[in-house]
């Protein structure tokens, strides 16, 4: 028998349906006029969802090649750059870095933690020659949220560029590039944009453009200058992912058709309502600083992490995903990113209950049920 499979992983996330129907259309080819006109009215609807005036470059990678792609057209070989170790993706900033053979300092932060906006400005007055502070929205690892905006009010007036991935942030929660003063923002499809994996995108201020013109570090499909000339035309420097790029824009008609902040506030009900389904279920949850697309929660003692993903994934169909690294074993991660709904979410917390009684844990089958269909079964989010 064909089962339903639901994904509440922080991705891939479940795509919105238009978009697979887009996806599944007769390719264009990418130098078509068909494909400039839909390429234009892309390059406004991102605009509008990064709220910049600056233009956002779309890439045929995912999340980390948009990484990459501003580490190494921002810096120069020998070039002091700043990231932040809060989780795993923080680490791969680091990462990055040092492939690029940069001189890197790391502040450490306690995974499960945000960084204050206070010990960043003591990072930055210690190290005043830094190029370039590289930072998440979301660290997706620990499900936790960092103060850009915050943040960005100390960059905006140093010389120290601000360098955000929105990977697990873009269209789950409000991120105002030119309000808030951010030099530099990542994201890729396969999160809050309810698309397969395979865009990455990058948007850079006039102080990130004047940058990445000195930038001595090789590049040659990654040359976001390349791309610049090309994309005012609505075209690409290389090869398009044709098919995502249909599937972006019905995303785009979608994000304007139900209004973005309508979306944000149903990502940040539903992360609010399961936040309190797993304190009525007695369980621990992990972040200090929680994000609105995916919430993290401590494994009980003596039960394996592992085995609750197993389970879900293969009794009932339902993906979530656990910790990675030393976290391995010790957190649960269950997204409420992409085309999910109440019923979607009431369901895998059904499922948990379940497989965690069948695992040993002191819970109470439905309270943490019963919390999500007071707070959300009413709204119909």
């Amino acid at each position: 028998m064909q089962h339903k499979k639901r994904l509440f992983t922080p991705g891939p996330t479940m795509v919105l349906p238009k978009a697979l129907e887009g996806i599944s259309q007769p390719i264009l080819h990418h130098r078509s006029k068909a494909f400039i006109e839909l390429f234009g009215e892309i390059r406004q609807g991102l605009k509008d969802l990064f709220e910049t005036q600056n233009e956002v470059l779309v890439l045929a990678s995912s999340g980390t090649g948009a990484m990459e792609s501003a580490v190494c057209n921002l810096c120069s070989p020998g070039d002091e750059v700043l990231t932040v170790s809060a989780g795993k993706f923080g680490e791969r900033w680091g990462e990055i870095c040092d492939a690029y053979g940069l001189k890197r300092k790391t502040l450490e932060v306690e995974w499960g933690s945000a960084p204050t906006s206070k010990q960043i400005q003591t990072f930055l007055s210690e190290n005043p020659n830094a190029k370039v502070l590289f930072l998440q929205a979301c660290e997706t690892s620990t499900c936790v949220n960092f103060p850009i905006e915050e943040i960005a009010k100390l960059t905006r007036t140093s010389n120290t560029l601000l360098v955000v991935d929105a990977v697990s942030f873009l269209g789950v929660s409000p991120l105002s590039m030119d309000r808030w003063g951010i030099d530099v923002v990542v994201s890729g499809s396969q999160k809050g944009l309810m698309l397969p994996p395979g865009l990455g995108l990058i948007a850079m201020n006039d102080r990130a453009w004047a940058l990445q013109k000195k930038s001595k570090l090789p590049k040659y499909y990654f040359d976001l200058g390349k791309e610049l000339k090309a994309q005012q035309k609505n075209q690409t420097a290389y090869t398009a992912s044709v098919s995502l790029m249909v599937g972006l824009k019905a995303v785009l008609d979608f994000f304007k058709q139900e209004s973005k902040e309508k979306i944000f506030l149903k990502h940040q009900k539903m992360a609010s309502a399961m936040r309190e389904a797993v304190t009525a279920m007695d369980l621990e949850l992990f972040s200090k600083s929680p994000s609105d697309g995916l919430v993290a929660i401590r494994v009980p003692n003596g039960i394996d992490g592992e085995k609750i993903v197993a389970q879900l994934r293969d009794q009932y169909h339902m993906t979530i995903i656990g910790g990675q690294d030393k976290l391995k074993g010790k957190i649960i991660r269950i997204g409420c990113m992409g085309y999910l709904d109440v019923f979607d979410v009431i369901a895998v917390f059904s499922a948990l209950e379940k497989v965690l009684v069948s695992l040993g844990a002191k819970i109470s089958l439905g309270k943490g049920v019963r919390v999500l269909q007071e707070k959300l079964l009413g709204a119909l989010l």
